[in-house]
């Protein structure tokens, strides 16, 4: 399957943004998906996660209650509703698949990862 994140930018401390991720290949619903996200000199961490079957999501806690992730099977796209956005959200924002059937939080147990997409927001 192949990734392809969009929607990330440059806004204010407070605004929203959503992400998308689109794919294409091979079944999308058959995938737990989820985004994490890159800061400048930090690890790659887990930002939120949904089953294959969209019945179960995990979210980080240093989001919770901010972003939201959906998927839309029919149109084989992943979202991520980023509200009350925080400089300390900054990072590159990726998607990712894997063949469990529940979303790890570890990123090496996804087989398939979207190029990434650049989200900062200014104080």
């Amino acid at each position: 399957v192949q990734l392809q994140a969009s929607g990330g930018g440059l806004v204010q401390a407070g605004d929203s943004l959503r992400l998308s991720c689109s794919t294409s290949g091979r079944t999308f619903s058959r995938y737990s998906m989820a985004w994490f996200r890159q800061a400048p000199g930090k690890e790659r961490e887990f930002v939120a996660g949904m089953a294959w079957s969209g019945g179960s999501t995990h979210t980080a806690d240093s989001v919770k209650g901010r972003f939201t992730i959906s998927r839309d099977n029919a149109k084989n796209t992943l979202y991520l509703q980023m509200n009350s956005l925080k400089p300390e959200d900054t990072a590159v924002y990726y998607c990712a698949a894997s063949v469990r059937g529940l979303p790890p939080v570890v990123d090496s147990l996804y087989g398939y990862w979207g190029q990434g997409t650049q989200v900062t927001v200014s104080s």
